[in-house]
């Protein structure tokens, strides 16, 4: 009897400790209620390095608006890093007065006066990339800042922070961000170094997961900057730890940015749509072609990126050079890419089956490159797909 008592002791303490950890995890997870889709704007960084200013950014925010960008989705205006030049005796982050004349303040009015949406960089280090000051031992007094400032988005990176543990330095500020009093998405950019697709859910609504993206097919710098070919290789099984108001982001979009091909720049948006990726577009809006427009203004592709269900597409099938992915959409439809990486045109097929679909039942395709409706097609699809290319479909059964 006794033996019995003490057995039904510990198994009640084990159940209510495991209660109590189930209760405070659940409670430290982010619940900003923000991103719930992925966020769509621009960053300064892949195209401009340090040279910001005051100018580019405004002349980029109105091209932004005229372009359609702003209509297609696009609504974060991000200066990446090198804007901030100091600390006053206070310790408040101080711009660069000579690049933004204005301040950070009435910039800000200016981009949410053309309908958009306002961020900024900072550094969980000491210092960021470029050796400005960064966000350590700041992390309230800069939150606080960037709500005054009306920022609405941050961009969080990782230089300089030898000693520091991911985990503690995100939280604190994701914590400092929740007091500041305004809702700021909160951007992760660690470059997957603690595989923060386990941990980061709880702390921000996205967080990179590789090293920086290059503006090239397949190419690998030293210090771990890679074409995005390579980066979309490490996306494949991250797929379950992205969903609404957190999300995978292998890097910003290098569309339009001169290294690669048209073919390639489609390649590389399609697919990045179809990971539920963050879309930050990283070229000069303000000169861009009729062709990189249309890339990064196609509506259709856009919405398998921006649709309400929240899943990230993965891939379903791997023959070498020749690929299948596929996202399940909030129709009851699937997104579908057909990619080739090799040099050659190849004729690609796609069955039912590998979509869970009924084997014997037709289906409606949708080319969402052409625009247009394909037809029915029982059992399966062929398409040829060029070199590097990729043909994107929406199939519904």
């Amino acid at each position: 009897m006794l033996e019995a008592l003490k057995y039904r002791w510990v198994l009640t303490s084990v159940l209510f400790f495991g209660f109590l950890v189930f209760i405070c995890s659940t409670a430290s997870a982010l619940d900003n209620g923000l991103a719930r889709t992925p966020p769509m704007g621009w960053n300064s960084w892949n195209k401009f390095a340090c040279d910001v200013s005051e100018k580019l950014i405004k002349e980029t925010a109105d091209a932004v608006v005229s372009s359609g960008m702003k209509d297609a989705g696009y609504v974060y205006i991000v200066i990446d890093d090198c804007w901030q030049v100091n600390r006053d005796p206070s310790g408040k982050i101080m711009a660069d007065a000579q690049r933004f004349p204005s301040g950070m303040k009435a910039l800000s009015e200016y981009i949410h006066s053309r309908g958009l949406k306002f961020g900024l960089y900072s550094d969980a280090g000491t210092a960021t990339c470029q050796g400005r000051p960064g966000s350590h031992g700041y992390e309230e007094i800069d939150a606080k800042t960037y709500a005054e400032w009306g920022v609405d988005y941050l961009k969080y990176d990782w230089c300089h922070a030898e000693n520091l543990k991911q985990q503690d330095a995100y939280a604190a500020m994701r914590d400092a961000l929740a007091k500041s009093g305004r809702e700021i998405v909160f951007s992760m950019c660690e470059w997957g170094t603690s595989r923060p697709w386990l941990w980061a859910e709880k702390v921000a609504n996205l967080w990179r997961t590789t090293g920086d993206i290059q503006d090239c097919w397949d190419c690998q710098a030293g210090w771990g900057g890679m074409g995005w070919t390579l980066i979309l290789d490490l996306q494949a099984g991250l797929e379950k730890h992205a969903g609404p108001g957190h999300w995978n982001d292998p890097d910003m979009l290098e569309v339009g940015n001169g290294g690669m091909t048209a073919t390639e720049y489609k390649s590389h948006f399609s697919l990045w749509c179809l990971l539920a990726s963050p879309l930050m577009a990283g070229n000069d809006i303000r000169n861009m072609t009729p062709e990189i427009k249309e890339i990064l203004t196609n509506k259709e592709i856009i919405g398998l990126n921006q649709d309400a269900l929240g899943t990230q597409g993965s891939k379903i099938r791997d023959d070498g050079n020749f690929e299948v992915w596929s996202k399940p959409l909030s129709d009851g439809s699937k997104g579908v890419i057909l990619f080739n990486r090799d040099a050659q045109k190849t004729k690609m097929t796609l069955s039912w089956e590998e979509l869970g679909f009924e084997k014997d039942k037709a289906a409606t395709l949708r080319d969402l490159w052409l625009h247009r409706d394909l037809g029915e097609f029982g059992g399966g699809f062929s398409a040829d797909v060029d070199p590097h290319g990729v043909v994107v479909l929406k199939v519904k059964q």
